[in-house]
């Protein structure tokens, strides 16, 4: 049977809900472990700070036999924000 569009719109808009939730849950908890680790204390950029998790991410994804996801751009002053 075939869904119509407006249902497949509704379950794309609770996956979405669904995906931002989880989201949220999962930057507390990398926020708490930062914190405990001292990282709130350090003075550095998140360019460089945005590396390093990446760099941290590769080393267990590649320890787990995960392939390694593509590193994430930071977000990077526009020309007229500089």
């Amino acid at each position: 049977m075939r869904k119509s569009s407006s249902k497949i719109r509704g379950e794309i808009e609770r996956l979405h809900e669904q995906l931002k939730t989880a989201e949220a849950k999962e930057a507390e908890r990398i926020g708490r472990l930062a914190l405990k680790a001292g990282l709130g204390d350090l003075d550095i950029d998140d360019v460089k700070l945005t590396a390093v998790f990446a760099e941290i991410a590769g080393r267990f994804q590649k320890e787990h036999g995960k392939p390694r996801q593509a590193t994430p751009k930071p977000d990077r002053p526009t020309e007229g924000n500089a």
